[in-house]
C-alpha cells in the first residue's frame, strides 16, 4: 500500500480529471493462484513481516532485557517488511523488485530460512537453493575445489552427490585453474560462476537468485539464462531479486514490487514493472510540485511567464482521421493525473489507417495527450513489445532530438507523429505510447549529462499500455527474398563477396 501523504498511480478514464488509487495489497485477489490444486502451489506466504529493535547505544540493548518484564522500552522498532502475501507455483519464474531498502533482500533470507519472520506464515513445500549475498555460503581462505563441497553440503547435498556433480559444475563455471586457488583470490565474476553453478546443480524445486546475474561477462549472462530456462522447463520454480527491469519483464512472469517494506503491487511482471517506475516519480513529482510553489510564492502568480523562442515548432504534419483512431475508452490510462491520453492511430506513409505491413515498410504511429496542468518540455515517446512480452524498440523526442516546446498551459493537447520503419521479425506486436516532462533547466544542459542523471530527471505523466497493435508480414515476392532478415530486428549494413584463387 502506499503510505499516506504520497501521490499515488492512477487509472484514468477519458475525459477524467482524477482516478482511481493502485489496489493495496489486502484488497489484490489471489484468486489466480487458489484457482490451481494445493499440489501446485510451491511457495505460500501470508501477511509476513518482520521487525527489527533499534538502538542508539549497546547499553540500552541490554536494559531493555532486563526490565522486559515491566515493558520499559529503550529502543525503536523498524518494520523491514509488514504484511507480504504472495503464492509461488512450481515451475514459475517470479520476480521481487523495489528500491534499496524497500525489504527485497529481507524477503529473500525468510524464504530461504537464514531469517524467521517476526509475524505472519510462509511454507515451502520444496527444497530450496539460494544464491544470495557475494560470498554467503562460502569460506574465502578455501580453494574453489573446497568451496564446492562446503557450499554443495550447505545446499543439502549428500558428499557422493556432489563428487558425482563435480565436474559438470567446473565446467560451467569455466573458472580454469583457479577452481585450486583460494576463492578470495577471485574476481567477482569468477566468484559468480563457481556459486551459480553450485546453486544451480542441486535439483532444487525452487532457486533464489539475488542480484547475482548482474556480475560477469555477457557471454556468462547468457549461459545463465540458458540454464534457468532448462531449469523451468523441468519444472523449477525461480525467484529473481534484480534492480534490472529488463530482466525481470522480460524472464519472469510475475512479480511482487516492494516499498519500504510493504507490498505495493503483485501481479505481471511488465505491470509491476509499470508500477515500479510510476513509484519512483512520486518523489520527483514532490519535488516539482515544491519548486513550482515556491516560484508562485515569490512571483504571486501562477501563470508561467511567456518562454523566450528558441526552437521553431514543427506542426506540418497532416492528423488522420477520426476513423482511423483506435477505441481506447476502456484502455488503462496511467499516470499521475496531469495528462491523459485522448488518442492513438497507426497508419501507413499514405495516413490511410493500416495494422500489417510488409518487413521493412515505414508506419506512422499518432498519438494525443490532454494536459491537466501546466508543465515544462515534453517527452513523448512509444515502445513496441513482440509477441512473448520482449521489448524491441523504444523511442522518444528527446532522442530524436525533436523541437519541442518549453512549456504547456494547462487545458492544451498535444499531439505526436512518429514515423518507424519496420525492419521487424514476421509476428504480431503491441505498442504502448508515454508523455513525461522535464525541467527547462536539465532540458537545457541535457547534451551534457550522463544518461543516467538525464533519465533520473524525467518525470513520467501518462501511458496507455496496449494502446494497438500491428503484424509484420513477409514482403510481396519480386524482393531478392521474402525474408529480410533473421532475428528480431534488422540493422543497417551490407556484405561484399570476394573470390581469391
Amino acid at each position: 500500500m502506499l503510505t499516506e501523504g504520497r501521490i499515488p498511480e492512477k487509472r484514468i478514464k477519458k475525459r477524467e480529471q482524477t482516478g482511481k488509487q493502485v489496489v493495496p495489497p489486502e484488497m489484490q485477489s489471489l484468486s489466480d493462484e487458489n484457482s490451481h490444486s494445493n499440489g501446485d502451489i510451491l511457495l505460500s506466504a501470508q501477511d509476513v513481516s518482520k521487525c527489527y529493535h533499534l538502538y542508539n547505544r549497546p547499553l540500552d540493548r541490554l536494559k531493555e532485557q532486563l526490565l522486559s518484564s515491566v515493558g520499559k522500552r529503550y529502543g525503536k522498532e523498524f518494520w523491514a517488511l509488514r504484511g507480504v502475501s504472495f503464492q509461488i507455483r512450481r515451475g514459475e519464474t517470479f520476480g521481487i523488485i523495489g528500491k534499496n531498502g524497500s525489504g527485497k533482500s529481507t524477503l529473500l533470507q525468510i524464504i530461504a530460512g537464514i531469517l524467521k519472520p517476526t509475524d505472519g506464515f510462509l511454507q515451502v513445500n520444496g527444497k530450496v537453493a539460494a544464491l544470495l549475498e557475494l560470498g554467503s555460503g562460502f569460506n574465502p581462505d578455501f580453494t574453489g575445489r573446497d568451496n564446492v563441497y562446503l557450499n554443495g553440503s550447505i545446499l543439502g547435498l549428500s558428499r557422493i552427490e556432489i563428487e558425482q556433480r563435480f565436474q559438470e559444475i567446473v565446467d560451467f563455471a569455466d573458472i580454469g585453474p583457479f577452481i585450486d586457488q583460494p576463492v578470495k583470490s577471485y574476481s567477482s565474476g569468477m566468484f559468480v560462476r563457481l556459486a551459480f553453478a553450485v546453486a544451480t546443480s542441486v535439483n532444487a524445486e525452487l532457486l533464489l537468485i539475488d542480484e547475482a546475474l548482474a556480475v560477469g561477462d555477457v557471454f556468462f549472462r547468457q549461459k545463465c539464462y540458458r540454464r534457468l530456462e532448462e531449469l523451468r522447463r523441468k519444472g523449477t520454480s525461480i525467484i529473481l531479486v534484480s534492480h534490472s527491469m529488463v530482466d525481470v519483464e522480460q524472464f519472469c512472469e510475475k512479480a511482487l514490487l516492494l516499498d519500504r517494506g510493504r507490498q505495493v503491487y503483485l501481479g505481471k511482471s511488465t505491470e509491476a514493472v509499470k508500477h515500479y517506475y510510476l513509484l519512483e516519480q512520486e518523489q520527483r513529482v514532490n519535488e516539482y510540485m515544491s519548486r513550482n510553489n515556491n516560484e508562485v510564492s515569490e512571483s504571486g502568480t501562477t501563470e508561467f511567464n511567456e518562454p523566450e523562442v528558441v526552437e521553431r515548432m514543427d506542426e506540418s504534419f497532416t492528423w488522420p482521421v477520426e476513423s482511423a483512431f483506435f477505441d481506447i475508452e476502456e484502455k488503462d490510462n496511467i499516470g499521475n493525473g496531469w495528462a491523459f491520453c485522448t488518442r492513438v492511430a497507426i497508419c501507413d506513409q499514405g495516413g490511410q489507417p493500416c495494422q500489417v505491413f510488409s518487413q521493412g515498410q515505414q508506419g506512422v504511429f499518432y498519438y494525443e495527450f490532454e494536459i491537466n496542468r501546466d508543465i515544462e518540455v515534453p517527452i513523448g515517446g512509444l515502445v513496441i513489445h513482440n509477441d512473448k512480452g520482449i521489448i524491441v524498440h523504444g523511442k522518444n523526442t528527446l532522442q530524436y532530438g525533436t523541437s519541442v516546446p518549453r512549456k504547456v498551459r494547462k487545458g492544451s493537447r498535444i499531439r505526436f507523429c512518429q514515423a518507424i520503419r519496420f525492419d521487424l521479425a514476421v509476428g504480431e506486436y503491441t505498442f504502448m505510447v508515454a508523455l513525461a516532462a522535464l525541467d527547462s533547466a536539465t532540458y537545457n544542459r541535457r547534451g551534457m549529462m550522463p544518461h543516467q542523471d538525464l533519465e533520473g530527471s524525467v518525470l513520467r505523466l501518462a501511458n496507455v499500455q496496449n494502446a494497438g497493435s500491428f503484424a509484420i508480414v513477409f514482403k510481396k515476392q519480386g524482393d531478392p527474398v521474402q525474408l529480410q532478415h533473421h532475428g528480431l530486428c534488422d540493422l543497417p549494413g551490407e556484405c561484399r563477396v570476394q573470390i581469391l584463387s
